[in-house]
């Protein structure tokens, strides 16, 4: 049980230290004058996606169109 509250308390860290990351990059981003737009579309990520997701670099379609490729590309590996 030992190991697994330290498998556990890594995977926090390393989740938070990923974060940390992403609000360097927002904040980075806002200096910039990118914030806001999206990384592939260059088109305004909504209000109410930055408000729930302040360090989001995709709009929601864009999001939703990496996260279908992703699901097919695994699929694929995985023989379905």
């Amino acid at each position: 049980t030992s190991e697994t509250a330290r498998a556990l308390e890594l995977r926090a860290r390393d989740r938070q230290r990923k974060l940390v990351s992403k609000i360097d990059a927002a904040l980075a981003r806002i200096e910039d004058g990118s914030y806001g737009y999206c990384e592939e579309t260059g088109e305004e990520i909504g209000l109410k996606r930055l408000e729930a997701r302040p360090v989001a670099t995709l709009s929601v379609e864009a999001q939703e169109r990496r996260e279908v490729a992703e699901r097919q590309f695994r699929d694929r590996e995985d023989g379905f």
